[in-house]
């Protein structure tokens, strides 16, 4: 597609990244994708098998218990070598201010699902030519995280052998979690490495933070993946470097959006012409 299928917004949106609408030599080895109109009842149709997808790998990988549970100690000495092994502390005193633990707890269960459809249906509306790219890099970012889940099985900090973290949902009874409780029968409870609330939350994060318009907008797509860092800490399910792999993923995520369209997917063109 060349760029005179492009629609023009105004401002600065209306010319297309020379990267996206440069047309290929006869010698270049890769020709970016130009961004296309999404098209609703596809992206229905795609998002909800790639989650089934996804959560049939990530249930099916075995739970290699033992070696989990080797990996966690050995996350936790390292922590401890690097200074930052504060999960215990956080776990103890959040818990302790039983309305905050009960509504982290929810928080855990249910906004790392609702925030992130939120913000694909927003971009789906309101960012038709950004969609599919930003979409790519949430994709790329889940399916990396699967390998990890498979090679590097690893278990929670709540149930780490001889720790001392209080499992919240346990305690405190609460709804929602498929790690804990009745559900945890239904989801591996040893693929804690890399955290995909992490990746998700700050893909969102960022998505928010560079295209929303409204400051004060902008400052809590910000505020969103720093609070579920303190929350997937607080409850136990995940430490710091857990954090760290998910935001791995996530950069890798934005490299495959990066080769594929040939920009980043916040400097495509926010409109795009219906397709035929």
């Amino acid at each position: 597609m060349s760029d005179t299928t492009v629609t023009k917004p105004e401002g600065r949106e209306s010319a297309l990244p020379q990267t996206v609408t440069a047309e290929s030599g006869p010698g270049s080895p890769h020709r970016p994708r130009a961004p296309r109109r999404p098209r609703f009842w596809f992206e229905i149709l795609l998002i909800a098998v790639s989650y089934w997808t996804y959560s049939l790998i990530r249930n099916a990988v075995p739970e290699q218990r033992a070696e989990a549970l080797r990996n966690a100690d050995w996350i936790w000495k390292a922590e401890r070598h690097l200074g930052i092994a504060m999960e215990e502390s956080i776990n103890h005193a959040v818990n302790a201010v039983t309305w905050l633990i009960i509504g982290m707890n929810y928080y855990y269960a249910t906004l790392h699902f609702v925030v992130t459809l939120g913000v694909l249906v927003w971009l789906f509306r309101w960012h038709p030519g950004r969609y599919a790219a930003t979409r790519l890099v949430l994709f790329a970012t889940t399916a990396v995280a699967l390998a990890g889940y498979y090679l590097y099985p690893l278990a929670p900090p709540r149930l780490m052998n001889g720790g001392d973290f209080i499992d919240t949902v346990m305690v405190h009874q609460t709804w929602g979690s498929m790690a804990s409780g009745d559900l945890k029968h239904m989801s591996n409870q040893y693929a804690a490495m890399p955290s995909m609330h992490i990746g998700w939350s700050v893909w969102c994060g960022l998505t928010i933070f560079a295209l929303a318009t409204i400051p004060w907008v902008r400052v809590l797509g910000l505020l969103y993946p720093t609070l579920t860092l303190v929350v997937i800490v607080a409850t136990a399910n995940h430490f710091w470097l857990d954090a760290v792999g998910g935001m791995l993923c996530l950069a890798f995520g934005f490299a495959v959006a990066r080769l594929w369209y040939g920009t980043q997917p916040y400097a495509l063109p926010r409109l795009v012409p219906a397709r035929p």
